[in-house]
């Protein structure tokens, strides 16, 4: 891919090229942690993710993405002579696997720096691992409090709370104000929302909230709690759940004899609102990235991705290919391959930031943040409402 700088910001421009360099500083560290600004011939990304597991479809779908970055950087030889290598781990979704598969990986000096976990428990015990010995990480998805802790911990994802009002914007074009709230409290990410920033909305947004009912990730059976919603004669009901829980909770509401828009989270994405068919349509969400936005570093990727796989990518495909070239770009922008000189670098590609497969990206320190979108599921599929 080509990059260039303009107006602070890096822009993904096609399909060849190179980068213009900023200056980055230079420091030192234990653990190997010096900038050398030299090259080597094989800089090894270690992945750790869940390949196996209750979010596989997460894990699986991150890392077509990183792989398909690694081809591009290596095919186009954005390094010069140098390629990156992947190792490649699967957590099983077991946060105490994700902690020794890391610590095993900063022990062998050959691992430049870490492409994260997906989920915010594994992150949680990895980023300390990661940040005590001064290796970058890269984390996606992994929204709790506890991930990007320190300089040498960086999220390629924006928080779902940052982008959660677009979906909240969409509804007041409805004119539902009055809501009623049903989520996973086993999520961190979604017990905030639920528990913290949607309350906080209320007086701004001019939303009341009748309820708001916590469930757990393994709860499949929501009948009860929606029958009482259903009572409540909300104008809209949002569902911050994960996987299927969303086509169930979808097809109970629906049954209940609730017809009217339903705000979910990108956790009904990924066709998990298929099981549910025609009874999911009307729940709409605002997610970091999906494959009809227009932004062009989206198309392009789309483009590639398609001609990789053969099908269309979800936003964990989107959010890993970005945290690869994340760390090229940073490879390039150091001049060199120690995880001093890719943390030096990470500092200088956050400070620019850039167009990535999630469109136009800028960080807030080492956090990522987008504008994001806004999709719906119309019984069928998923289309694209707002951007």
């Amino acid at each position: 891919m080509k990059f260039t700088i303009g107006r602070n910001r890096l822009v993904l421009l096609g399909v060849t090229g190179a980068m213009i360099s900023v200056a980055a500083c230079s420091g030192g560290g234990a653990s190997g942690g010096t900038a050398s600004g030299e090259m080597a011939p094989k800089i090894t990304l270690l992945s750790t993710t869940d390949k196996t597991g209750t979010i596989a479809y997460v894990g699986g779908s991150q890392l077509e993405g990183i792989e398909l970055a690694v081809q591009e950087i290596n095919e186009q030889k954005f390094l010069g002579d140098s390629t990156i290598e992947l190792d490649s781990r699967d957590t099983a979704g077991d946060a105490q696997t994700a902690a020794s598969q890391v610590t095993q990986g900063i022990a062998n000096p050959d691992v430049a720096a870490i492409l994260g976990t997906v989920s915010g428990p594994q992150s949680v015990a990895v980023a300390p691992i990661a940040e005590s010995s001064k290796t970058p990480v890269v984390f996606t998805q992994s929204g709790s409090e506890g991930v990007v802790i320190g300089d040498y911990t960086f999220r390629s994802t924006a928080p779902q709370q940052t982008y959660f009002p677009k979906a909240i914007d969409h509804l007041k074009t409805l004119g539902a104000k009055r809501i009623s709230v049903l989520y996973n409290a086993g999520q961190p990410t979604l017990a905030e929302i639920a528990e913290t920033q949607l309350p906080a909305m209320q007086e701004s947004e001019g939303l009341e909230i009748l309820s708001s009912t916590s469930v757990q990730s393994t709860t499949q059976d929501f009948a009860s709690t929606i029958t009482k919603i259903v009572g409540e004669k909300p104008d809209a009901v949002v569902f911050l759940l994960v996987g299927a829980q969303n086509s169930t909770a979808m097809s109970q509401l629906r049954q209940a004899g609730f017809d009217g828009p339903a705000v979910g989270n990108p956790a009904a994405g990924a066709g998990n609102l298929a099981p549910a068919g025609a009874a999911g349509a009307g729940m709409f969400w605002a997610t970091d990235f999906n494959y009809l936005q227009t932004a062009p570093s989206s198309v392009a990727f789309v483009e590639a991705y398609n001609s990789k796989y053969g099908k269309d990518p979800l936003n964990y495909a989107a959010e890993g290919y970005d945290a690869t070239w994340m760390i090229a770009r940073a490879i390039k922008e150091a001049g060199g391959s120690s995880r001093e000189d890719i943390k030096n670098g990470l500092d200088a590609v956050a400070a620019a930031g850039f167009d990535g497969a999630v469109g136009p990206v800028t960080f807030e320190g080492n956090d990522q943040r987008v504008d994001g979108v806004v999709v719906e599921w119309d019984g069928t599929a998923e289309g694209l409402l707002a951007e």
